[in-house]
């Protein structure tokens, strides 16, 4: 008789080892000085550049997202760019001193981390999340997306041979090998995980948000990019094309629609096809609207990462081999729109507003549709118009004058580098930094009295102008009766009582 195999017990059981490994590892990564945890990173960044083709290729191969030499760029910045923010950062031991307030912070890892690893950016984020964890003390179990598994195995196998070479104590990096839900659930939800990095699809962050750990995830991009009269239309049309182009289109933090005034529209459209987009009549945006969505209107898969070329021939329309873009007017918003959504693909819906203040609002409402707190990309001269779109949007991230691709993650910006962009409280995340290791981490204060409570009694009765009760004399052998007439005499003097019988 053949014996079933169960994988989902399989997949539960390899997490919890590789968990309660990671668990003992950290209590030896947690002893080591920042000396020793700096070296270790480094291998982990020497390590991954060493590979970055390769892994970029396999990336490719495996996913069929994106394009190979955009890869490389994002391996580069997850090793090289990410190792150099956090290289001087201190994160062992007595890292912040106040001298004046007799205040010194010390940095406690937080433990064993789930690194939850998505198929857009797979080899790039295993780097990252590996590099900023190892650097805050703490271990990392990753768990890879299914579609892209052999290239996050992979990825994970040359660093953690490197990093272990380099004095990492055996099994504070892991990586599930046997990928299921149940596994991926066990990984969420076992107490042995102290913090869950989520980055992938809606679902999988509501997943490590509900698992009754704390959680650190990525809502859906959405970012609309608004070209204001005073931007400069070429530089803006490059820094979009290049920005939604980039890998195809797989950083969230990528454009989504662009919004336009009435005034702008004609120089805008011309810009955009003199640049290389193809401008959609509007049967070919019907046709392509019913392919930018699957039938439970999630982010249609199959057109994920690709470019535009090839998208244009799923929707059968015809267009210019090279074209970089395809750009579809549109006038609604709405959760059955596909222009108003999030599209990891070189796709983006073209919105017409009166004035600057209708734009505005409309992207708040593409905001509020989806992609709350994430990035809004702004193309203008005007500084108080900034100011005033910096005041009002719903984002963590307003971007000006640059790709917004790059610039979320802090590659063209001068924000943290990073591939996990936090949201804020609005898009449902715990936090709205770029995460570094400093966001991996807790904080112990230790503080040293400054003041007794003689001086803050003194200091709040001369503020409130009260006068403290005080005995009138040092005699302790009063008994009640006596206390009781000294208040009511002293009472009496100030005007509070005029009578003793009324006490």
């Amino acid at each position: 008789m053949t014996q079933v195999v169960d994988k989902d017990l399989i997949s539960i059981q390899e997490t919890r080892d590789l968990l309660r490994k990671a668990k003992v590892a950290q209590q030896k990564l947690g002893k080591m000085n920042q000396n020793e945890i700096d070296r270790i990173c480094k291998a982990i960044k020497d390590v991954a550049l060493q590979h970055a083709d390769r892994l970029a290729k396999l990336a490719v191969e495996e996913t069929g997202f994106g394009i190979h030499e955009d890869k490389i760029i994002k391996n580069y910045f997850a090793s090289q760019v990410v190792y150099d923010s956090i290289r001087d950062m201190k994160t062992v031991g007595v890292v912040n001193e106040d001298n004046e307030k007799k205040v010194f912070e010390v940095a406690v890892p937080v433990g064993v981390i789930a690194g939850l690893i998505p198929s857009t950016n797979p080899t790039s984020t295993v780097i990252y999340k590996a590099l900023i964890s190892i650097k805050a003390g703490n271990a990392i179990v990753l768990s890879p997306h299914p579609s892209a598994k052999n290239c996050i195995i992979e990825t994970a196998r040359v660093i953690i041979d490197a990093a272990e070479a380099a004095g990492m104590p055996k099994g504070c990096i892991g990586c599930v090998m046997e990928i299921s839900m149940a596994g991926t659930d066990e990984l969420l939800k076992n107490n042995m995980t102290k913090l869950i990095l989520a980055t992938g699809g809606e679902a999988m962050v509501k997943a490590a948000y509900s698992s009754g750990n704390p959680a650190i995830g990525v809502g859906p991009g959405n970012g609309p990019a608004f070209i204001e009269k005073s931007a400069d239309f070429s530089q803006a049309v490059s820094h979009i094309i290049e920005s939604k182009t980039f890998d195809n289109g797989t950083i969230c933090a990528s454009e989504q629609s662009i919004i336009v005034e009435k005034e702008s529209e004609v120089a805008v459209l011309t810009e955009l096809r003199k640049q290389g987009c193809y401008v959609l009549n509007d049967e070919e945006k019907e046709r392509l609207d019913q392919i930018l969505l699957s039938p439970k209107m999630t982010m249609n898969p199959k057109t994920v990462g690709k470019d535009a070329a090839y998208i244009a021939k799923m929707a059968d329309i015809d267009v210019p081999i090279h074209t970089k873009v395809l750009i579809g007017k549109e006038t609604n918003v709405g959760y059955k729109v596909p222009l108003s959504r999030e599209k990891l693909c070189p796709v983006l819906g073209f919105y017409v507003a009166d004035d600057w203040r209708k734009a505005c609002e409309r992207a708040i409402e593409i905001l509020d549709n989806e992609g709350a707190g994430h990035t809004m990309i702004l193309h203008s001269h005007n500084e108080d118009l900034i100011k005033e779109f910096a005041l009002e949007k719903q984002v963590s991230r307003l971007l000006i004058n640059t790709p917004g691709a790059l610039g979320g993650i802090g590659g063209t910006t001068g924000i943290a580098p990073a591939l996990t962009l936090g949201c804020g409280a609005i898009g449902g995340s715990a936090t709205s930094d770029n995460i570094t290791p400093m966001n991996l981490l807790n904080l112990r204060r230790v503080a040293y009295g400054i003041r007794e409570l003689a001086s803050i009694r003194s200091k709040v009765n001369t503020e409130l102008n009260v006068e403290p009760i005080q005995m009138e004399t040092t005699d302790v052998s009063y008994d009640l009766d006596e206390i009781t007439n000294i208040i009511i005499n002293k009472l009496k003097k100030e005007n509070i009582l005029k009578y003793k019988e009324e006490i």
